[in-house]
């Protein structure tokens, strides 16, 4: 498929990423190039810490090799060349070579953090020395952790092609100059978008005000619920018991403060109530015939992700877990403020994968905008009121740059959202990241139809269709983009 042309940024925005031309990338092994200059925060970790946590993304052809169905993510580090031998996939095998540029560091993210650990445990083993029962086990947990040596230096995501880890300047050299490597960058740290306004609330009508606003009922009358859609669902987690979510989650994984995949795999649970809001907003089941869901037939791969540890390892985690389970749309209200394309890359890969990126803009209001959320590449979605009037608090801003200047690319309903509330009822919540389910539900639709015409859909097809049914009314484009989706001329865009 044909990815979503990025459009270089111009003067004014960040460039922290390094990136060969095409040609280079997509060759496996040719001539070394010479290495393209350190961006400028780079620079700036290495000479201040003399370490910087990197994402490294593998070249086109490497990234795209098959990628066996059980493998997973990995830590590279000990027992290199005994995994190297072993090593048939071309990804994988360039990944264990790669490996030996990056050191390990208790500067590192992962290494800070273990500390921080050891220290906090050793402070509740003076504290408690001889805890009984249920403290005993973590207590014995704990003092395994703190025990633990600094992390392996570099862990491989095999299905989107990158590593994350530790390099110091020399590693961060090779690896620019190595021609397997597409692109070396900066490490982001992502951040949960947390909504502006949070109050309880009761489940009064049949529908959310969103779910008429969009006109989503005359898809739901067409047979249209997104069955068999997977949606992935990168949050705080998801409550799994809630009535309207028991029947949502085809899958659900939990990332630790490292970025660990825990398993098995824990009964869906939140650890906040972020997650279970924007989920049911996607994908929630009617409870006694009253409706939060734009997609009631969709099923969720969710992953709890955020807040806390080290959030760019479990964000990643997620994302190369949610493409193994065949999802088609990727939900995450998440990132880091300003235009930076540190995580760039990541957003072309899921269009790689056919998978469409939705992604909130933010809440910090006008002239601001948060990454990954304002790349081209993105369908990022900003938030209105129920008369279709711009929040105050969501984000917008003109980049500048030739095509796509206007982030948000729509806006969506995202003030006073009704939605499902960990342990049972629900809540009302305000923001941006209220505003993208819907989005995402409406994709799940549209995939769904198409499907049930025996066509294909690509996500650059899926995204103009939504875009090219929004209409502006009193909305200024520098706000809200293309302006409010219809469900309805979404459906007629693609044909149907």
């Amino acid at each position: 498929m044909t990815i979503r042309s990025h459009r270089e940024p111009a003067a004014g925005l960040s460039a922290n990423v390094v990136v060969r031309p095409q040609q280079e990338r997509n060759s496996v092994r040719t001539a070394k190039p010479q290495a393209a200059p350190l961006s400028q925060i780079l620079e700036m970790e290495l000479a201040t810490r003399g370490v910087a946590d990197v994402l490294v993304v593998l070249g086109s052809a490497l990234r795209q090799a098959p990628v066996p169905r059980n493998m997973k993510v990995m830590d590279l580090g000990a027992g290199l060349k005994k995994l190297t031998a072993s090593a048939p996939q071309p990804g994988r095998s360039a990944a264990m070579e790669l490996a030996g540029h990056f050191t390990s560091s208790a500067a590192s993210n992962r290494g800070a953090l273990l500390m921080a650990l050891a220290a906090n445990v050793e402070r509740s083993r003076l504290a408690n020395p001889r805890p009984r029962g249920a403290s005993s086990n973590l207590a014995a947990g704990l003092q395994r952790s703190a025990g633990a040596k600094l992390p392996p230096p570099v862990r491989y995501f095999p299905r989107l092609g990158v590593m994350l880890g530790t390099v110091d300047a020399r590693g961060c050299a090779a690896l620019q100059s190595d021609e397997r490597v597409a692109s070396v960058t900066v490490a982001p740290l992502l951040q949960l978008i947390r909504p502006i306004k949070v109050a309880t609330a009761n489940l009064g009508h049949q529908y959310t005000w969103g779910i008429e606003a969009m006109r989503i009922p005359e898809l739901w009358a067409k047979g249209f619920t997104g069955k068999n859609v997977k949606v992935g669902h990168l949050d705080t987690g998801v409550d799994g018991k809630h009535p309207a979510l028991r029947k949502a989650i085809a899958g659900f994984a939990y990332f630790d403060d490292f970025g660990n995949l825990q398993m098995p795999p824990p009964k869906a649970f939140d650890t906040e109530d972020h997650g279970t809001h924007t989920a049911a907003t996607i994908a929630g089941r009617p409870v006694k015939k009253q409706h939060v869901g734009i997609a009631p037939g969709a099923m969720l791969e969710s992953a709890c992700v955020i807040e806390g540890g080290y959030a760019t390892a479990r964000v990643l985690g997620g994302m190369d877990w949610a493409i193994g389970q065949g999802v088609r749309v990727l939900n995450m209200s998440l990132g880091f403020p300003g235009y930076q394309p540190d995580f760039l890359t990541l957003t072309q890969i899921l269009r790689e994968k056919n998978v469409l990126p939705v992604f909130a803009i933010g809440n910090e209001g006008p002239g601001t905008s948060r990454s990954p959320g304002n790349y081209s590449e993105a369908l990022s979605v900003g938030a209105t009121d129920e008369d279709r009037q711009v929040a105050d608090f969501s984000s917008s801003e003109s980049l500048p740059r030739t095509e796509d200047p206007n982030v948000p690319d729509l806006v969506a309903p995202g003030v006073d959202v009704i939605s499902a509330q960990p342990g049972g009822g629900y809540q009302s919540m305000s923001g941006s990241s209220m505003a993208t389910p819907h989005i995402s539900g409406l994709a799940a639709l549209l995939i769904e139809a198409c499907t049930q015409a025996k066509r294909e859909v690509s996500v650059d097809e899926l995204e103009r269709a939504i875009l090219d049914s929004c209409q502006l009314g009193t909305i200024a484009p520098e706000r809200g983009g293309s302006g409010f989706p219809d469900a309805v001329l979404a459906l007629s865009k693609l044909g149907l």
